[in-house]
């Protein structure tokens, strides 16, 4: 068999260094609990849709639910899910709720995950 194929290595042969300096750069725990808390809300297809048409621009709730095929009370749904994620903010605007992504972080890790899914 190749040797290629394994994925692990074929003999116990620890480097300290290298490992004390990636345990020295390991998050707190509660921050990598958010983190992975982050990524699980973003594991949702329809979040991910909503999220993209707002890459674009603040859409109300209404325009949201027509430009990805679906009833306003489901989209509302992910909508509070997303907020409460901090994903997404909102704002009133007589009886329109219009929504935009919270910040250029949340644009920028939507628009590095298209990039890194276009090179699979």
């Amino acid at each position: 068999m190749n040797k290629e194929c394994f994925d692990a290595c074929e003999q116990l042969c620890e480097h300290p260094q290298l490992i004390c300096l990636a345990r020295a750069t390991i998050p707190e725990a509660q921050a990598i609990l958010n983190l992975a808390e982050t990524f699980k809300i973003l594991g949702d297809p329809t979040r991910i849709k909503i999220l993209h048409v707002l890459t674009h621009s603040e859409m109300c709730v209404c325009d949201i639910a027509a430009a990805i095929n679906m009833g306003q009370s489901a989209v509302s749904h992910q909508l509070r899910i997303l907020r409460s994620a901090r994903l997404v903010k909102y704002r009133k605007e007589g009886k329109s709720a219009w929504y935009s992504l919270d910040d250029d972080h949340v644009l920028l890790l939507m628009r590095q995950g298209l990039d890194h899914i276009k090179h699979l």
